[in-house]
Parts: C-alpha cells; sequence; structure tokens
C-alpha cells in the first residue's frame, strides 16, 4: 500500500485529489494539508510514501517545505503538483529534492501512474516540463562525453545508465545482481561526481553525454 499525503491550499483540490486516490486499491491517502509548514509537520506525523506538494502554498511555499521535508525524511519522495510550468518552478522544485513534477491537469490515470511510480524510485516528468529541463541543461556549458564518463566507473555507468531509462533502485539491483544498499550507495557517489542532486538531472546528463545507450 502506497501512503501518500496530499498538499494543497485548496479544498476543492485536495478533495479532488482524495477522491481520485480512492479509486486506487494500491494508494491509501493518510493526510492532507493546507500549507507548507502543515506539510512538514504531516510527513512527521504520518510517515508517508510520497507527498503530492502544490507549491504556490501560504506560510510556508512548496518548494521550502519539499527541502525541509527531503533533509529531514530522506525516505519520503514529493511530487510537485502545481498549475505552473514557468522555469523558475521547475528548477526550484528539482533543487529541492522533488522526484518528479506534474501538472494538476494531468489526467487521473497518468497522475495515478506517477504516484505509483515517485513510490517505486522512479522520476515522472511532465512532458510541457520535461522540454524546459532539457532545454535549460542543454543550455548549459558542461565537459565533454570522455571527460564525463572518465569520472565514472565501469559499474557507475552501468546504472546510469539504467537510470536513465527510468528504473528504481530495486529495479537495477535486480538486472545488476547487487544488493539494494549497494545501488543506493552507487547512485549517491554517481550524484556527487555529476554535480546533481536527484535522478532527473542525473537521467538528463546521461543522455546528453550519449551514457544512457
Amino acid at each position: 500500500m502506497i501512503r501518500v499525503l496530499i498538499c494543497d491550499d485548496q479544498d476543492v483540490v485536495r478533495e479532488g485529489l482524495r477522491a481520485i486516490m480512492s479509486t486506487a486499491p494500491d494508494i491509501e491517502v493518510v493526510g492532507v494539508a493546507a500549507d507548507g509548514a502543515q506539510a512538514v509537520e504531516m510527513a512527521q506525523a504520518q510517515c508517508p510514501d510520497v507527498v503530492l506538494m502544490d507549491l504556490n502554498m501560504p506560510v510556508v511555499n512548496g518548494i521550502q517545505a519539499t527541502r525541509t521535508i527531503r533533509d529531514r525524511f530522506p525516505s519520503v519522495r514529493v511530487l510537485a503538483l502545481t498549475t505552473y510550468d514557468a522555469d523558475e518552478w521547475v528548477f526550484d522544485a528539482i533543487r529541492a529534492g522533488a522526484f518528479g513534477y506534474v501538472l494538476k491537469d494531468t489526467p487521473r490515470a497518468e497522475l495515478l501512474k506517477a504516484i505509483e511510480g515517485t513510490a517505486a524510485g522512479q522520476t515522472f516528468v511532465d512532458p510541457l516540463v520535461a522540454g524546459k529541463l532539457f532545454t535549460h541543461i542543454a543550455s548549459r556549458t558542461v565537459g565533454t562525453d570522455t571527460t564525463i564518463a572518465d569520472t565514472l566507473s565501469q559499474r557507475e555507468r552501468e546504472i546510469l545508465r539504467l537510470l536513465a531509462k527510468g528504473l528504481s533502485n530495486t529495479e537495477i539491483a535486480g538486472q545488476l545482481f547487487l544488493s539494494e544498499g549497494t545501488v543506493r550507495n552507487y547512485v549517491s557517489t554517481l550524484f556527487a561526481k555529476l554535480g546533481v542532486t536527484d535522478r532527473t538531472q542525473a537521467a538528463v546528463i546521461a543522455l546528453r553525454h550519449g551514457l544512457a545507450d
């Protein structure tokens, strides 16, 4: 059962999301929060697997709440949910540690899929948002393919390739016959070497430098 905390400042949105979640037998809504401060408190009290986080909230905004939750409760995965696809929201959410970014008009089936995937360690980014993300990454000055590859061991390149395909740590461990803990350690090392903070950024770098094939 995937435990979900819904965070949004509008009653109608919270109830709508709760109704959508109720149609999925493997998802349980463990609480709702109306602002970022409540989101942090309820994340501690309810220990959700996934937090659906609206970014434009009062008291403490969703970006700050996401950062606090990821710092205090690293096992909790945050899926940003918003009406905004503006660049500043996208990149701030990713930098704060969000595992994915979906818009509020995402179809029900896709939203449920995103929640389930996020709980499994996958990264989901709305196509409209992904385009901005790739454009941003492509415009930045980064090292050459050889330079990036030379910093990684063969095993790290294998894990990066599978990560870029959207596989969770558990799935990577199964394919490479490693323990999940070992994969987590490799992923942490990859993030440090690539200078990124989440799987989406790592996957984009892998794709750009030909390390995802």
